[in-house]
């Protein structure tokens, strides 16, 4: 979605991108910043880990591959330097995140999905739409439910932040700043 908007999307580069650089079904944030590099694109990676959190270990979402999927990961963030792959540990606060927004730029942000919802969308789907299609609602489990969703902009007098889920390509969605405000964020510079 993002490189869509800064207008560097092949879809065979993509998929060449993604066979070279051996992403998995399972993108962590680690994973973009490499994809992001690849590309070439201006970006500020921040987390609050380097590397994988233990604590997720027994979450239903990441329980199934966490072992195969510790090491990947924990490899590519003790790469990153030597990949020219920045990452800083850092947060971000929502006045970050808006003053970004406000020079015209985007912002990738790992939410939890289970807290995340739209005040655009109807009732009855308000809180799953941001299940791909065909798959189950999964936004009423307890457990952590990583997933990216691009912030593009904000409303400084009703406090909402406008935002895009890449599993949906026809959809803006807006809601107040909540809990689930992310816990890994880039910083996108636009074109």
């Amino acid at each position: 979605m993002v490189l869509r908007y800064l207008g560097q999307l092949d879809d065979n580069e993509f998929e060449s991108a993604l066979q070279e650089l051996r992403l998995t079904r399972s993108i962590w944030t680690i994973d973009l910043a490499y994809l992001m590099r690849h590309f070439g694109v201006r970006h500020r990676f921040c987390t609050q880990t380097l590397g994988v959190d233990k604590g997720y270990k027994n979450q239903s979402f990441y329980r199934k591959h966490f072992d195969t999927e510790e090491t990947r990961v924990n490899q590519l963030f003790a790469q990153a330097k030597a990949c020219k792959v920045l990452v800083e540990k850092c947060t971000v606060s929502v006045q970050d995140i808006q003053e970004h927004l406000a020079q015209g730029h985007v912002a990738i942000v790992l939410v939890n999905s289970g807290v995340l919802h739209c005040d655009l969308c109807s009732s009855p789907v308000k809180y799953c739409c941001f299940a791909p299609s065909g798959h189950r609602c999964f936004c009423r489990t307890p457990d952590y439910q990583g997933h990216f969703i691009v912030l593009r902009g904000y409303n400084r007098a009703t406090g909402c932040i406008f935002y895009n889920n890449p599993a949906y390509a026809d959809r803006e969605c807006w809601a107040g700043w909540g809990e689930w405000v992310g816990q890994a964020a880039f910083t996108v510079q636009s074109p």
